[in-house]
């Protein structure tokens, strides 16, 4: 694991690490692992209750340890994203998908 901060100022992943990497690095990879998959599941939770005023929330708490995971472990998280879908979908590059067959992208 990198203790490395990643993130370009700015982004919102620099935020949470102003806010949070300490605690985040004291934490480590596991136990801040267990946080995002409680706030997956929350975020489920909040979207299969059709609960539309928690979901921002949610999202919100899914986002943020995303991005902590991601600085734990010496990632721009913007990067990756930009890496991977800036020429379009994965597997045709075109935008939007025209892949035949709808899938879950790579």
């Amino acid at each position: 694991m990198s203790a490395e901060r990643p993130a370009k100022d700015g982004t919102f992943q620099r935020l949470i690490e102003d806010i949070y990497f300490d605690r985040d690095k004291d934490r480590g990879t596991q136990g801040t692992l267990l946080w995002f998959v409680e706030e997956v599941g929350e975020l489920v939770r909040a979207i299969r209750r059709g609960e539309r005023d928690n979901l921002e929330e949610e999202f919100g708490d899914v986002y943020a340890w995303l991005a902590t995971l991601s600085s734990l472990h010496g990632l721009d998280l913007e990067a990756i994203g930009r890496k991977k879908y800036g020429a379009g979908c994965p597997r045709c590059q075109a935008t939007p998908c025209a892949c035949a067959h709808p899938q879950k992208p790579e």
